[in-house]
């Protein structure tokens, strides 16, 4: 079965996704950490690679930049092919201070500046946050490897050149750590 998306069949794809933004990170990803990795995706060139590590099935596969494009890829990856994490790996930029390169942020919630939740015509704006138990699991694996991290809300924004250069200044008061342009279609 596949989808306008995927060229996949059920079970071509784990039950947990890596999501970088770049196909070719997801290729280097899988060719690099995954045991017999075996390409199951290259619609659009986004490359999508099943295999083990340590003896979990993993894929990962690239999620394209912005909202529109890993929600597309999160919707069929959830509602056709029976995947049941999608863990988004990346890059940001950070708003605080006391972050350094390379820090990992990890994000317990996202805001926005999009209209992407508009779709759901609720009476308000939705906050949507992370899957504790995931959240759990990074911080936990932070510590074990003594990493530096920080968690908190993140910005995911549609906006990668702003015309007002100084309204990321706006989030960081807000204690925003962030920005990036995926996570809050994801956490939808």
């Amino acid at each position: 079965m596949s989808t306008p998306h995927n060229r996949g069949n059920i079970g071509d794809f784990a039950k947990t996704v890596l999501m970088p933004g770049d196909p070719l990170r997801a290729k280097f990803i899988a060719e690099t950490f995954l045991e017999n990795p075996r390409l199951v995706n290259t619609v659009r060139n986004m490359l999508a690679y099943t295999g083990t590590y340590k003896g979990k099935e993993v894929t990962v596969m690239g999620s394209g930049m912005g909202m529109p494009s890993i929600g597309i890829y999160s919707y069929e990856l959830f509602k056709f092919y029976g995947v049941e994490q999608i863990i988004r790996i990346g890059s940001c930029g950070a708003f605080q201070e006391n972050m350094n390169l390379f820090d990992i942020i990890i994000c317990q919630g996202s805001s926005t500046d999009s209209n992407f939740a508009a779709q759901y015509q609720l009476p308000g704006i939705y906050s949507p946050l992370a899957s504790y138990d995931l959240l759990e699991k990074a911080v936990a694996s932070a510590k074990k490897h003594h990493a530096n991290y920080h968690v908190g809300n993140i910005l995911s924004s549609d906006i990668f050149y702003r015309a007002d250069g100084d309204s990321w200044k706006k989030w960081k008061d807000m204690g925003v750590l962030g920005v990036e342009m995926e996570s809050y279609a994801l956490y939808c």
